[in-house]
């Protein structure tokens, strides 16, 4: 399966129906760190929520349509940085009307979630992620390919009753510092 440039993907977060789903499972991205607001969470500057962003107009209005966004971030005890930056940010993702709930690695390890990153789009469209050492996107993979469709299905509804909501587990994490 060829790579494709993410930029090529982007279309298919204002196309699906249903729902579209993520697994994150990376300890940080990135584009995130290489953020302002992420430089500034770094400095003790709690990020505030983004409701104009472009990302959060489609999710509230794929939710006025009767889509919904959800996704599962693996976390590691003690989170790292990324992931604690994550669920700092989670809170404006959420108010515009997507699902975003923490795992832990060790339980996600037990009950064999993937190693990588995906999108899964209406239960037919599967987007792989490809991510490098740095935490760089590379590229994603897409396919309809009903045994890699299933896979990922099969890992959603896995770790989804086993996720906490997100704002539960920063919650926790910020009692803890």
């Amino acid at each position: 399966m060829p790579l494709v440039p993410f930029e090529e993907i982007t279309h298919l977060f204002a196309g699906f129906e249903h729902t579209a789903f993520r697994l994150e499972t990376r300890r940080g991205y990135a584009t995130d760190r290489a953020g302002e607001r992420f430089q500034g969470f770094q400095r003790g500057i709690e990020p505030h929520p983004e409701p104009e962003h472009p990302w959060n107009q489609n999710v509230r209005q794929k939710a006025a349509q009767g889509a919904r966004f959800s996704r599962v971030r693996i976390v590691d005890d003690p989170p790292t940085d990324g992931q604690r930056f994550l669920m700092a940010t989670a809170a404006g993702n959420v108010a515009a009307g997507e699902d975003i709930r923490a795992i832990s690695r060790t339980v996600a390890e037990s009950v064999s979630l993937p190693d990588y990153d995906f999108w899964l789009f209406d239960s037919r469209t599967l987007v792989r992620m490809h991510i490098d050492d740095t935490d760089t996107t590379t590229g994603v993979e897409v396919t309809e390919d009903p045994a890699e469709v299933l896979a990922a299905c099969r890992a959603r509804d896995a770790a989804w009753p086993l996720a906490v909501p997100s704002a539960q587990v920063w919650a926790q994490v910020r009692s803890s510092v």
